[in-house]
């Protein structure tokens, strides 16, 4: 399991996906824990994975200028922070109820139906309609957690808990990604 892990991890590691590989190792982490509940054994995958972590931040120059415009994008509107920059300029400008579907401009931005969903969610429906799509997701994940128990089998509760992992994360990283909490990934919205 955890040389097929290793492997697939890898595969997406070569192709520049590290926002995907992000979201895969945080589900192996969950299957991980819940196949052998040990704890010392995920200590050590995350110190090994942390350090490749450091590694990428410091030796792939796309990864390295993300986190340098972390936390500062309107210092680089024009360069790094580009579309976390136009993702919350159309995010306000939607205010609570939006422009109307169809009617913001963040849709003509690079990669917005993928990277910027929530963006353009916020600008044509609204922060209110955004933050309902977003805890649609975390009901989802906490009515999945809840169903543990109802589980026939552990492969059953395995499923669950990795299934609502991965799609808690990637939600995570593309809402805040795309408001400049966490680093931009360019995952797209579940």
């Amino acid at each position: 399991f955890m040389g097929f892990s290793v492997f697939c991890l890898g595969c997406l590691a070569l192709m520049n996906d590290f926002g995907t590989a992000g979201i895969f190792f945080v589900t192996f982490l969950v299957i991980s824990f819940l196949r052998s509940v040990e704890f010392s054994k995920l200590v050590l995958i995350v110190g090994v994975c942390a350090l490749g972590g450091l590694m990428a931040i410091r030796f792939v120059p796309h990864i390295m200028n993300r986190f340098a415009t972390w936390t500062r994008a309107w210092d680089f509107p024009d360069a790094g922070g580009y579309q976390q920059v136009r993702s919350m300029s159309g995010g306000a400008s939607g205010g609570l109820l939006g422009m109307g579907a169809g009617n913001g401009w963040t849709h003509e931005l690079f990669a917005a139906d993928t990277d910027l969903v929530f963006g353009i969610l916020s600008e044509e429906w609204g922060f209110i309609i955004a933050v309902l799509a977003v805890l649609s997701l975390v009901t989802l994940g906490i009515f999945a957690v809840m169903s543990i128990t109802a589980g026939r089998s552990a492969f059953y509760t395995i499923a669950a808990c990795s299934a609502t992992s991965l799609i808690i994360f990637q939600c995570s990283l593309n809402v805040l990604g795309s408001l400049d909490i966490l680093p931009f990934t360019g995952v797209t919205l579940p």
